[in-house]
């Protein structure tokens, strides 16, 4: 379902860890009476809810007047109710940007040697596992409710909140698009579902598909997440019947845009009586973030961690009118906070990443993974167009069912609403304008589902070209260059020198992948080669034409290839197959080896 609602009649606010069980309890009351109550507590909370857990010890202490949990009670009236499958509204086109994210707390080494203290930890048998989590820092420029849209395409089909306040004076946000369900209380029922194993996602099938297999049979990440269920099953043991804790799902793996999570179910039968602060108090935080056995892991987190976490590992949540809630593990989770006055649009934005850390973890992969989960900030990191460039000569479109075939892969990659026919219609109305002549077509996609064009009058392009050699490699292929939109920022410090049409890129590891706006084909021993996709490229719709037509073939082709190769083409579906000047292109080649000392 979703919901939108309007200013709060009330803020119920416990800014001291004894005030958190009576808040979390009046805010279920006046759900039972009637109101939506919608809001979060903080990681630090804990030892409002379970004196166990010891500020200072097991958490940092904070500052005093430090909000612990906090609840907005919205008045019925004014809600807007939606079922989940209700086409939503078109959101607004404000625009917003971020920087980029950094955590100049945690350098590679001081990761290395946490990693070491928790393997110490585990080695003397002290914990199995402990969540190591860092917070990540920007800035953000614009419209926080247009930020927040585009985590939520970024983070799909999660348990998403926007929750707005100032509670501290001062405009804050919380953006919320985690993944993870925390519990799920429908009268005596109880759901929960913690999320630990991670694999990336893959634009190549036959590697995603690889991935996911992989995290699916992995003894460590199967490992990981039985610890977590185990943990979960005795917690909700404290407050369930006796005998309904019950595992109805194992080891599931679901796709999320750019990982593959596993993720167990657990359930149980509570008393009707049992207050909502009694329900928290056994789970809070979630085994999923803390690790196992959750006191000691928690111990050895705030040793290791140098900050509060905040709302981040906390929860967030909703409890409907009539009692039942449902609260989200806050992780994918921005907050906003204003910094001078409120027409500069600036918030200073955090964002907390980790991982579980078991014996087998080790520094690499770990960093690795946390570079995945972070990749739903770079997506959402400012607006974007998708894109298709195509070839209109004298009223006729070129290759037109492989653009549109392309577009719906790029549409329903980023989450975008994608109509075929208004994307035809709109490309009749350019044809039937522009009946005679030669015209390079841009066609846009926004995230509302609209589409616009632009129309450049072109001349055939003479052959041969030149093509320049880059002076260094591509950065590490992300999503926007193996799909095509208006982020482009990767391909600037590529642009063609004077006299050169375009540029070759190849990658660290001496790949070659394209030009900045072609794909790139060589012949070697009489057989023409273009590049494989999984070095890192756009596959070009002409390319795709081409490869199923038998005359080029894809591979993975090396810098070295240059050595072998006898000629060159460039080749795009506005552009066609050009020629290209061999002689030059390989004495680039050769300048760069003389220079790379090679």
């Amino acid at each position: 379902m979703r919901a939108a609602f309007p200013a709060p009649t009330q803020w119920l606010v416990a800014r001291d860890h004894w005030d958190v069980p009576a808040v979390l309890d009046e805010a279920h009351a006046r759900a039972r009476d009637g109101a939506w109550c919608v809001g979060w507590v903080s990681y630090e909370a804990a030892p409002g809810l379970n004196p166990a857990f010891r500020a200072g010890v097991h958490v940092h202490e904070v500052p005093r007047g430090t909000v612990l949990a906090a609840f907005a009670v919205c008045d019925p009236a004014g809600a807007i109710e939606q079922d989940a499958t209700t086409p939503r509204p078109c959101d607004s086109l404000a625009d917003w940007a971020t920087g980029d994210w950094s955590s100049p707390r945690l350098t590679a080494a001081a990761l290395t040697e946490r990693i070491e203290a928790i393997r110490m930890r585990i080695r003397a048998g002290d914990v199995y596992q402990v969540n190591l989590t860092t917070q990540l820092a920007s800035e953000l420029t614009g419209d926080a409710g247009a930020y927040f849209e585009a985590l939520r395409r970024s983070q799909p089909h999660g348990y998403t909140f926007l929750i707005p306040h100032a509670l501290d004076g001062v405009a804050e946000c919380i953006l919320s698009v985690s993944p993870e369900l925390f519990f799920h209380r429908q009268g005596t029922a109880v759901t929960t579902q913690p999320m630990k194993g991670t694999a990336p996602r893959s634009d190549d099938a036959a590697e995603d598909a690889g991935a996911a297999a992989h995290l699916r049979e992995s003894a460590k990440e199967r490992a990981e997440n039985l610890m977590i269920v185990d943990l979960l099953r005795n917690d909700l043991s404290r407050v369930a019947r006796t005998g309904s804790v019950r595992v109805p799902k194992l080891f599931e793996i679901h796709a999320l845009p750019t990982v593959w999570q596993m993720t167990s179910t657990v359930t149980a039968q509570v008393d009707a009586a049992l207050p909502l602060s009694g329900l928290m108090a056994a789970l809070f935080p979630c085994g999923s973030v803390t690790g196992a056995p959750k006191r000691m892991a928690m111990s050895v987190i705030r040793s290791l961690e140098p900050e509060p976490r905040g709302v981040y590992c906390g929860a967030v949540g909703l409890i409907r009118p009539g009692g039942d809630a449902i609260f989200n593990v806050p992780i994918r989770t921005v907050t906003l906070r204003a910094e001078g006055a409120p027409e500069r649009r600036l918030w200073a934005a955090r964002c907390g990443v980790g991982s579980g850390i078991t014996y087998d973890s080790h520094p690499e992969a770990e960093a690795r993974e946390w570079r995945d989960k972070q990749r739903f900030l770079a997506r959402a990191a400012r607006p974007f167009e998708l894109l298709e460039t195509l070839r209109l000569q004298d009223g006729n479109w070129w290759l037109l069912d492989r653009h549109l075939a392309r577009l719906q892969r790029c549409a329903v990659h980023f989450a975008y609403p994608w109509s075929p026919e208004a994307a035809r219609r709109t490309l009749d109305g350019v044809a039937a304008a522009h009946a005679s002549g030669l015209y390079r077509v841009r066609l846009l996609l926004d995230r509302r589902g609209s589409f616009r064009t632009e129309a450049t009058a072109m001349t055939p392009t003479p052959a041969p070209v030149r093509l320049g050699w880059a002076r260094g490699p591509m950065p590490p292929p992300d999503e926007f260059v193996q799909f095509k939109t208006t982020r482009r920022e990767r391909y600037a410090p590529f642009a063609p020198e004077p006299g050169c049409f375009d540029t070759v890129l190849r990658t660290h590891d001496g790949l070659l992948t394209e030009t900045t706006f072609g794909n790139l084909v060589l012949r070697v021993d009489g057989e023409w080669l273009t590049p494989s996709v999984a070095s890192g490229l756009l596959p070009g719709v002409y390319r795709e034409e081409l490869i199923a037509e038998g005359r080029i073939r894809e591979t993975e082709l090396r810098v070295e290839a240059m050595a072998h190769a006898d000629a060159a083409a460039f080749i795009n579906s506005v552009r066609g197959w050009l020629d290209v000047d061999w002689s030059a292109l390989h004495c680039a080649w050769l300048r760069s080896q003389r220079g790379s000392g090679r």
